[in-house]
């Protein structure tokens, strides 16, 4: 057996203001707080004497190589990365404010009948609240350029659910949908 592993499909580089700002916040806490700390632990353990029998060294060190390795992914990942403004465009208006586009917060009818707010992002922040989707995932494609009361159809591995867009809105947080 092989440790060969195909390369990933790189995800999108797009990204809200606010997930870029956290990303940035996580390199600075990790470059400028962590690895300072840790790297003053690791040279008081190899102080210390024998470094083969020291678990303090040889987890500094591992928790060093983890840092390091999670630094310069995040440098990489912000280097190439667009941010989007999802408030406002060129001009001050969004092109269409009934169709989904990159950031907006979208209220789907899903098949059971259940309505519940989603905000499509790029794939570096969908992990950050249980209701952000990747707009790399088969829901996020399948919304993307969609309008206001546009049906879905999505493969899940349970089989396909068929989703409704009730509202699509642009902005910090949803608001109820103003329905007749």
């Amino acid at each position: 057996m092989s440790r060969y592993r195909p390369p990933t499909t790189p995800g999108s580089k797009y990204i809200t203001p606010e997930g870029a700002k956290r990303l940035r916040d996580e390199l600075d806490r990790l470059w400028l707080d962590e690895r300072p700390r840790v790297t003053i632990a690791v040279s008081e353990a190899a102080a210390q004497g024998d470094r083969s029998e020291n678990a303090e060294y040889t987890y500094g060190k591992k928790r060093l190589h983890e840092i390091d390795r999670r630094v310069r992914f995040l440098r990489k990942r912000l280097e190439g990365m667009v941010i989007v403004d999802t408030v406002a465009t060129a001009g001050g208006a969004r092109r269409d404010p009934d169709r989904v586009y990159f950031g907006a917060w979208v209220q789907l009818e899903h098949s059971t009948g259940d309505l519940r707010w989603y905000r499509l992002v790029g794939p570096d922040e969908f992990d950050m609240a249980a209701d952000y989707i990747s707009m790399d995932s088969p829901l996020g494609r399948g919304l993307l350029g969609k309008r206001l009361d546009d049906e879905i159809t999505v493969p899940l591995p349970s089989g396909a659910d068929t989703v409704t867009i009730v509202a699509v809105q642009y902005g910090q947080t949803p608001r109820p949908p103003e329905r007749s």
